[in-house]
């Protein structure tokens, strides 16, 4: 399944899921949210994040 929003790089972190156009692993967001933090908790940490980059993340890990 295509994810408009999550990008597999080799050349950006070393290859692992990060969220398209930054270098914000999909791992630390699901500890992130693992943790309890909510998305506003997670949006205040990294201010370019949206509520739609969030949400898209744990479809990825969820397929």
């Amino acid at each position: 399944m295509r994810h408009e929003r999550i990008e597999i790089n080799p050349e950006v972190m070393c290859g692992k899921p990060v969220v398209r156009g930054m270098r914000i692993p999909v791992e630390m967001i699901l500890r992130k949210l693992g943790a309890g933090l909510s998305t506003a908790e997670i949006i205040a940490d990294h201010p370019r994040l949206s509520a739609d980059d969030i949400l898209a993340v744990q479809t990825f890990a969820a397929d």
